[in-house]
């Protein structure tokens, strides 16, 4: 009996990938061992994230990084990092940010759920620009002359959501915005792989860029990495960090600043609920290593044979079923079914449904059901579960 038995939950099979609902990516076997190995010690968390400073920094060709609870975590911290910098004054006043610029300039079309992080910090968003295209009005998107005609005496910064085809690209927005000494904080949580994102991005001369640790890195579930410019994860690690300690005694790392030029020490900031483990630290910059080495050719091959095992389970007249890799073949493949949805007498959200309710649960992606399509996700399928999960979707579209 595993320990989810234990507690009266059923495990399912999550053919869904690296989704936050369902926990997040698989730890490798190196990624959980120094876990186990950090939560056997103690060691001061701003020496042990100045150690993580230097190996992210390295990593993302930055002058600074910080470990995340979470990517939202990082957008927080770095927009409080932007709207205080050094002043402890504001520190202590957010998210209430009378009398001082708190208004960040963001792409209409780059607005979403996830924002809320940015908002937390007690700024104000300012949308710019039009997707035309989706509105069917036009040709055109977000500009980026349109940022830089919203910048007034209240603009803190800029937010931008980086994805492949984002429009301005972030090189003309980061170009407009520091042009009026402007930072640009950038949510790239889930722009990894490919690889070289982890510098690209953040070589366009963005200030500050977020990353999820717990998706394609493979890190704890619940890490992010904020990296970028000193001064500025200087002030999101100062926001985080327990201050709880004797300005006197108190040794910062000098990763972060300079203790001569602090008039004292902040109380508890904003982002003190945002705390990050030892084990998490750890563990993410050793996933992070593991991540930014490559060498996955074994595991994706492995990946793809699961999946052709599943396509040819489900040699059915209502399924037809398609292998979907990335050229570079750093994202995991995945399997799209397609359903005949009259021949089945049901739709694909009705067959999602009852995978879900089934024994064991089977929870397969979501984000094409109105296509009529199933995506299967082999990330987090364990190899012992492959007969399992084609055996229930036969099943189902049978």
């Amino acid at each position: 009996m595993g320990i989810y038995e234990e507690l009266g939950l059923e495990r399912i099979i999550n053919a869904s990938g690296a989704v936050t609902r369902l926990g997040g990516a698989p730890m490798p076997k190196e990624v959980l061992e120094a876990f186990r190995s950090a939560a056997g010690g103690t060691v001061p968390l701003e020496a042990l994230q100045a150690v993580a400073s230097r190996r992210i920094a390295n990593v993302t060709r930055t002058e600074s990084g910080l470990v995340t609870c979470g990517c939202a975590a990082a957008l927080t911290l770095g927009a409080a990092a932007i709207l205080t910098r050094d002043d402890f004054g504001r520190m202590e006043r957010l998210p209430d940010c009378d009398g001082f610029p708190n208004e960040f300039v963001i792409a209409r079309e780059q607005r979403s759920g996830y924002d809320h992080a940015v908002r937390a910090s007690g700024a104000q968003l300012v949308e710019v620009g039009f997707n035309e295209r989706v509105a069917n009005a036009g040709v055109r998107r977000s500009e980026a002359w349109e940022y830089e005609a919203a910048f007034g005496p209240s603009t803190a910064g800029v937010v931008y959501v980086f994805a492949p085809h984002a429009q301005p690209p972030l090189a003309e927005v980061v170009a407009v915005a520091h042009r009026h000494q402007l930072p640009v904080l950038v949510d790239a949580a889930g722009e990894l792989p490919p690889r070289s994102n982890l510098w690209e991005i953040p070589a366009t001369g963005a200030d500050l860029v977020c990353f999820s640790g717990g998706k394609a890195i493979q890190g704890p579930q619940s890490t992010g990495i904020l990296c970028g410019r000193r001064e500025l994860v200087a002030a999101a690690f100062l926001q985080m960090l327990d201050m709880d300690e004797h300005f006197d005694l108190w040794s910062p790392p000098s990763e972060f600043f300079d203790k001569e030029k602090l008039i004292g020490l902040p109380r508890h900031g904003i982002g003190r609920a945002m705390k990050v483990s030892k084990e998490q630290i750890v563990a993410l910059l050793t996933a992070l290593e593991r991540f930014a080495a490559g060498n996955n050719e074994e595991e994706r091959a492995t990946q793809r044979r699961v999946l052709e095992t599943i396509a040819a389970e489900l040699a059915l007249r209502a399924v037809a079923c398609r292998i979907i890799a990335s050229a570079d073949n750093e994202r995991p493949p995945h399997l799209e079914i397609q359903l005949d949805e009259a021949e089945l007498g049901r739709s694909a959200f009705d067959v999602c449904r009852q995978l879900r309710a089934g024994s064991p649960p089977v929870y397969v992606g979501h984000g094409q059901l109105d296509e009529g399509t199933l995506v299967v996700h082999p990330l987090c399928v364990d190899a012992e579960d492959v007969p399992l999960l084609a055996s229930r979707l036969r099943d189902e579209l049978t």
